[in-house]
């Protein structure tokens, strides 16, 4: 590595010990070192890239669906203000992946794939109120970050510098999403889904959605991986079974803000 790259990355580093930490909304302490412009101008970037390589799902049930829950948490008062934006981008993706994912800059995808999995609203609600809690509570940040510090971060470091190229454009994907190694980030990885999960119960009870219906939702994720879920330890997400205990650790809480919600929204499944 040039001399004067070492150099940079020692004072990047140096100054995120003294200025990068922050708390999360549960109370977790986090690294930080990116600005949220930065970051939300890397998410539009990033789906902007996503939508060009990804066929669209132009069913317009599915379409009907996704953005019917998407709006209804979205929509909850302090979200926007709490992702920073109140101009969001929500596309169906058609692809057999079960999955979903949220991106800085207002972006919210979901892959066709999961909407078999997802047998009603509520349970679409779980999901996308799991994802919507990683912009809100700046894990896509904080992910960047701990790559950054832990693997040199040379291509995200050249990305924010504004030298973006091909390299540059998979580390901030993979950065923004998953991709982890076992270790060090993967247990970081791990408690930034639970958290996830935890906001996203109350985003979807405040929503007006039955908080009860994640906990099937997960019980429908384990179905659908026929037994092939790999090992926690492996993997960047808690087991389904962690999960669904933790969910219900938090349910009477949730349940409470549901009966108290303004609006309990219908979105028929396609």
């Amino acid at each position: 590595m040039p001399r004067s790259m070492t150099r940079l990355l020692a004072i990047v580093l140096a100054a995120a010990a003294l200025a990068g930490c922050a708390t999360s909304p549960t109370g977790r302490s986090q690294l930080m070192l990116f600005g949220q412009q930065k970051l939300d101008v890397l998410g539009n970037k990033s789906f902007a890239e996503l939508k060009q390589q990804t066929p669209i799902d132009n069913n317009a049930a599915d379409n009907r669906f996704v953005k019917c829950v998407a709006h209804a948490i979205i929509s909850t008062p302090g979200v926007s203000e709490a992702a920073g934006t109140d101009d969001w981008d929500i596309k169906v993706f058609k692809s057999d992946q079960i999955n979903a994912f949220a991106l800085p800059g207002g972006n919210i995808g979901v892959y066709s794939g999961l909407l078999p999995v997802t047998r009603n609203g509520a349970q679409l609600a779980a999901v996308i109120g799991h994802e919507v809690g990683h912009v809100i509570a700046g894990h896509p940040n904080e992910r960047m970050s701990e790559q950054y510090a832990t693997q040199g971060g040379l291509a995200i470091l050249s990305a924010f510098l504004g030298g973006a190229g091909g390299a540059s454009s998979q580390a901030i994907m993979s950065a923004l999403g998953v991709g982890a190694q076992v270790g060090i980030l993967l247990p970081f990885s791990r408690a930034q889904e639970s958290e996830a999960d935890i906001i996203g119960l109350e985003l979807m009870a405040r929503a007006g959605f039955d908080p009860r219906q994640s906990v099937q939702l997960w019980q429908n994720m384990s179905a659908a991986a026929n037994g092939q879920e790999p090992t926690e330890f492996l993997s960047t997400h808690p087991s389904n079974d962690d999960r669904i205990q933790a969910l219900r650790a938090h349910m009477d809480e949730a349940m409470q803000i549901y009966r108290q919600a303004d609006d309990h929204p219908h979105c028929p499944h396609p």
